[in-house]
């Protein structure tokens, strides 16, 4: 009976999303609060500071790294350059 009496914890499994979808994500919810999606998108990707974004879809942003999204959009504008 010890062994029930001992907490445990669970950590949720969530699926990873796709830098493109994270980013059409916060888009649309900070789009929907009426800031201007892409100044506040820049203010965090360049600062760092998670304060840019709202509260309610910061972790959703946080879930991918500065880097990768970086890397994304470079990726994704060149490949509609070419």
């Amino acid at each position: 009976m010890s062994g029930m009496q001992e907490t445990r914890l669970f950590e949720a499994v969530s699926q990873p999303q796709s830098v493109g979808t994270v980013l059409r994500t916060v888009f649309l919810a900070l789009e929907e609060k009426g800031y201007d999606p892409v100044s506040q998108m820049v203010g965090y990707l360049l600062s760092g500071d998670p304060t840019y974004i709202t509260r309610d879809v910061r972790s959703i942003l946080r879930t991918v790294e500065r880097d990768e999204i970086l890397e994304e959009l470079i990726r994704s504008y060149l490949t509609a350059q070419a």
